[in-house]
């Protein structure tokens, strides 16, 4: 788990590992912490202190500047002892019988180097976590609106093969996951999981989605209003990025103008529909077709990690 300023989502992720995890299923607990501020380091070492399951292995890796996601899981994969490793977001509560599924279809699989859980919402909803992996195609069907249909592949009940699959809660082949070079650091947060994924395709492993196994998602970056900006800013960042990494620069212009297209009718339509911010359509409009031109996450954490430096030598 990678935890940045989330102290009572992580307890919550951490209690619910305790409670699922399966019985004689011999693992360890990491935990990096992203240079918070909120008490989350001692309120974890607090409760592992506190319980004898999985929880009381926990390591603890304590940053004193913030990096990104990638670069965090990347370092957490490289400490980890296990073949099997389950990334998790702090802000993610596995379900019961969530992680022996997970290992189940990756052990049934060998040549599945991933596994994602059913994403759910804290009311129970089913949530989209697994989907083809992005190109002109699937921005064209996202542009007419079709991407439930032709784009989302976390419909089903049963394991299945997909392009890629949320890090919420993914279990990954260590070895693989090595062999391809782990996470991409330039990727600050947003579709580095999906960049690992065309990467795991490339050199010939699955990836699967497992209904099976549930995890509510409470989302904790996206429901906090005062980096909202900075979050979309770095959603379309990651986006383009991927966009120009795996298919060039011609396509990834086109894509940023199909991506873009794709808010307009949504923005005209919040200007009749409650509840919705036709302003916040419009931006993410003007990020798409811009890439995430702006101050994302990790211009917040630049600018964080400098003020902790400055606060240091004065």
């Amino acid at each position: 788990m990678v935890n940045t300023n989330g102290r009572e989502d992580l307890l919550a992720c951490l209690g619910a590992i305790e409670r699922t995890h399966p019985a004689g299923m011999e693992a360890e607990l990491l935990l990096l912490d992203n240079a918070s501020e909120d008490g989350s380091a001692a309120a974890a070492r607090a409760w592992a202190s506190g319980v004898d399951g999985i929880g009381a292995s926990l390591r603890l890796l304590e940053l004193e500047r913030r990096t990104g996601k990638a670069a965090n899981d990347s370092l957490l994969l490289g400490e980890a002892r296990g073949e099997l490793c389950l990334l998790l977001n702090e802000d993610s509560e596995l379900q019961e019988g969530a992680t022996t599924a997970l290992v189940k279809a990756l052990r049934t699989d060998p040549e599945a180097a991933a596994a994602g859980a059913r994403l759910l919402s804290p009311d129970g909803a089913a949530l989209a976590s697994a989907w083809r992996l992005p190109g002109l195609g699937t921005a064209l069907a996202s542009a007419l609106f079709l991407h439930r249909r032709l784009v989302t592949q976390s419909g089903g009940d049963e394991t299945r093969e997909v392009g890629w699959v949320q890090s919420a809660a993914m279990l990954v082949r260590r070895s693989a996951v090595a062999e391809a070079g782990y996470l991409d650091p330039d990727f600050f947060v947003y579709s580095d999981e999906t960049d690992l994924c065309i990467r795991l395709h490339d050199a010939g492993w699955r990836i699967l989605h497992v209904p099976a196994a549930e995890a509510v998602h409470h989302e904790q970056l996206a429901s906090d209003q005062v980096a909202e900006r900075r979050r979309l800013v770095e959603f379309h960042r990651g986006r383009d990025l991927y966009m120009r990494k795996h298919h060039g620069r011609l396509a990834a212009a086109v894509v940023r103008v199909l991506n873009a297209w794709s808010y307009l009718p949504r923005a005209l339509a919040a200007l009749l529909l409650p509840r919705h911010d036709p302003r916040r359509y419009l931006l993410q409009a003007r990020l798409a077709v811009t890439g995430g031109r702006g101050e994302g996450l990790r211009e917040a954490a630049e600018a964080y990690n400098s003020s902790r430096a400055a606060g240091r030598s004065g």
